[in-house]
């Protein structure tokens, strides 16, 4: 994962100093600012294009389970970076990537924990409702 997460700040990296190139080229001399506005507007853009189709059709197909998993793991990324993060800026610990990776981890186990124990209970959920529709219904007897 360590390997991972540095070979994705490469590669953001490498984009980064495209982009001010293309930007010394052209002679755009637009600010970091500028350039943050910009490049980050048309990412959020194009991941809408992307995330919103995949979220309706989540929804549609009654996934909403996944739709939650994807939004909390998103914040649990953000949220363990912010940690990491702060804990550089306060001296309040070592700021580790393997620290990042555990709390991640720590979310993912527990979630499998639920998952188990939710499909259990939609497992019996289903088959009570079976046996309820199998029961035949009684007549009343006139006599």
């Amino acid at each position: 994962m360590k390997e991972f997460l540095y070979a994705v700040v490469e590669m953001i990296a490498k984009i980064h100093r495209f982009l001010l190139r293309m930007n010394d080229a052209y002679e755009y001399d637009f600010t970091d600012k500028e350039l943050h506005f910009l490049i980050i507007g048309a990412l959020g853009m194009a991941m809408i294009f992307v995330v919103h189709p995949l979220f309706k059709w989540l929804a549609k197909n009654n996934h909403v389970m996944a739709i939650s998993w994807i939004y909390v793991f998103t914040l649990i990324i953000v949220i363990t970076f912010a940690i990491e993060i702060g804990q550089r800026i306060t001296n309040t610990g070592a700021m580790e990537f393997a620290d990042i990776m555990f709390g991640v981890l720590g979310f993912i186990s527990m979630f499998l924990v639920f998952s188990v124990f939710r499909g259990i209970y939609h497992v019996i959920l289903g088959l009570l409702r079976h046996e309820a529709a199998e029961e035949p219904e009684y007549e009343e007897w006139e006599g």
